[in-house]
């Protein structure tokens, strides 16, 4: 495909009814034919991805077919439930709340992640709030160290540098919400003879922005070929609520208001979609400046940060690996069978 005199936008532009066609004939033949289930659990965060898998599993399999979950815990947003049941309501599909929060204390998730906290911000307690957040990819040359950010009672805020301990301590505990939700979807499945719909778009399977057994576990992705701005054009052909087309993307995790763009990806997700894209189709640093409005230096960076990004989703997308006599000459017994 020629990219010269292509706008950003042009690039990434898409036929949003022969690709939601295209994908719906797809989900249907999986769902019904290749899995025989009777329908999909989606689990819904009032997020653009969640709301058009929804979207494309009602129309796929039928109003009837399609249960929304709804799993809040004691750090999530209202606007995430409140957005959820505007979604569900607008789509005439099912949904099921269940809080996860009994099950996130039992398994000691918020204390293990405060006690993580408090190795580098050690008054860390009650009634603080907290995010992590990671530099400016397009401000900062300098290597991509996480930091806490925390709120005091009083509101006072602080920034502090994590270690890796802190940091991977926190991150290990805050798994438990996506793999708690991801528990709950596959009851939910199992109860009703349902498949797991996934809901990570291209940006977020390709670049490993998903829990391994959380909410990278799914029985079909329908849009994790899709770009993000590509989601949004679905998304506005399939009449999504504009309240929800307009919502900013967020991680939902943290008890601090906090953007995916802070939390892993470090530059707005407009720009990452297309240095993605450029780097997919071996475009040059010098082509893609313009198309941003940055520098040659700033989109190599980019370029990097999506190989190191590369590097360690390799693990997230890894199966079981599994040792057979079958494979003993070929790969010292270990047989590898792709990604999930």
């Amino acid at each position: 495909m020629p990219m010269s005199g292509l706008s950003a936008s042009e690039l990434l532009r898409i036929d949003p009814a022969r690709e939601t066609d295209r994908v719906a004939r797809a989900v249907r033949d999986l769902v019904f034919t290749q899995f025989r289930k009777k329908g999909a659990i989606i689990g819904v965060s009032g997020g653009i991805d969640s709301s058009v898998v929804a979207a494309i599993c009602a129309r796929a399999l039928g109003e009837d077919r399609v249960v929304a979950l709804f799993m809040p815990e004691s750090e999530s947003s209202s606007e995430s439930l409140r957005l959820g049941r505007l979604l569900t309501e607008s789509l005439g599909i099912r949904s099921v709340l269940e809080s996860i929060t009994p099950i996130l204390e039992g398994a000691g998730c918020y204390r293990r992640r405060d006690d993580a906290i408090r190795t580098v911000v050690p008054e860390y307690g009650e009634g603080y709030k907290c995010k992590i957040t990671l530099p400016d990819l397009l401000i900062e040359d300098r290597y991509a160290v996480f930091s806490i950010v925390v709120q005091a009672p009083s509101g006072e805020t602080r920034k502090v540098r994590l270690s890796l301990e802190a940091y991977l301590g926190i991150i290990a505990a805050s798994n438990f919400k996506q793999r708690t939700r991801k528990m709950i979807e596959y009851y939910y499945a199992d109860t009703l003879n349902c498949a797991v719909a996934g809901t990570p778009n291209r940006l977020e399977f390709d670049l490993g922005f998903f829990v391994k057994g959380g909410d990278g576990a799914a029985d079909f992705k329908p849009i994790a070929h899709l770009y993000k701005s590509q989601v949004y054009q679905l998304a506005e052909y399939l009449n999504i609520p504009a309240e929800i087309q307009l919502r900013a993307p967020t991680t939902d995790t943290y008890s601090l208001a906090q953007s995916q763009e802070e939390f892993y990806f470090a530059m707005p997700l407009e720009q990452m979609d297309v240095c993605l894209y450029a780097k997919d189709h071996q475009m040059q640093p010098a082509e893609v400046a313009p198309l941003l409005d940055l520098t040659e230096t700033q989109v190599r960076r980019v370029f990097a940060s999506i190989e190191a990004k590369r590097r360690n989703a390799r693990y997230l997308h890894m199966a079981p690996v599994i040792f057979s006599n079958d494979c003993a000459e070929k790969d010292g017994g270990v047989c590898r069978h792709g990604l999930e």
